[in-house]
């Protein structure tokens, strides 16, 4: 993560690599504070629960962002909406409903700050669109780096783990987020939940695509509820702009 922020962010900014930072200001420090709570709990949950179990509970961003985004910024739930959700966390429960365990609780509510935080940071970007909020990954990558290393027992990194480092940093999380982060500036709470739920479908698909990993039926049927929850969403939106115009 950090590695991809000190690549791309200053070909970017190029001059105005340092000010952007300061034209972020409180919300982009904040927003990175939050960002880098979000990646520092996934990790933990990643070692004190099931796999599982983390993913389950990474996927129950679409309610929060459905629900923060109504309490916050007013943002109404319509029918097509509503029922997108239903639809779509259905089909999670589909996906990975057999595989979840009791596992360990410090870990289940760790995995709980993913989606909480991701929802927040969402709220912040909404709330302040005309802010370029891309810096705080940067942020959130320095305090990720600073948390990591006080609960580490020990430090050593492998040239494996940089290079693997590398490529979940610059093209997995990088990318990802400051696409998200854009795209969030005009885009509903809710929607972006629903889009993001698309991950959950697309990961047992790249497995399957490149380590010829079959997935169980269970898991095709919820992946094909998800993308047609997506799709419902999709077209509605479509459907107000075309009626707009």
């Amino acid at each position: 993560k950090l590695i991809n922020h000190k690549l791309i962010q200053p070909y970017r900014y190029k001059q105005n690599f340092i000010s952007a930072f300061y034209k972020s200001g409180i919300p982009g420090l904040i927003g990175g504070i939050i960002l880098a709570c979000g990646f520092s709990g996934y990790v933990f949950a990643m070692y004190n629960t099931t796999v599982a179990n983390t993913n389950f509970i990474i996927q129950t961003q679409t309610l929060f962002l459905a629900i923060f985004g109504y309490i916050f910024l007013k943002e109404k739930i319509n029918l097509i909406t509503l029922t997108s959700i239903i639809l779509a966390i259905s089909g999670i429960i589909l996906m990975v409903g057999s595989s979840l365990t009791v596992g360990q609780m410090s870990g289940n509510i760790a995995a709980f700050i993913m989606p909480i935080s991701f929802a927040t940071l969402i709220l912040i970007v909404r709330k302040f669109p005309s802010v370029d909020m891309v810096p705080l990954q940067f942020i959130a990558g320095i305090i990720a780096l600073i948390i990591g290393y006080f609960m580490s027992k020990t430090i050593f990194i492998s040239l494996n783990d940089i290079f693997l480092g590398f490529l979940a940093g610059f093209f997995q999380l990088g990318f990802g987020f400051i696409l998200i982060t854009i795209g969030a500036r005009s885009t509903p709470s809710a929607l972006v939940g629903i889009i993001m739920l698309s991950e959950a479908v697309l990961g047992p698909f790249w497995a399957w695509m490149f380590i010829n990993e079959n997935p169980p039926t269970s898991v095709l049927i919820g992946g094909l509820i998800v993308i047609f929850a997506v799709l419902i969403q999709f077209l509605s939106v479509m459907k107000k702009k075309s009626a707009t115009n």
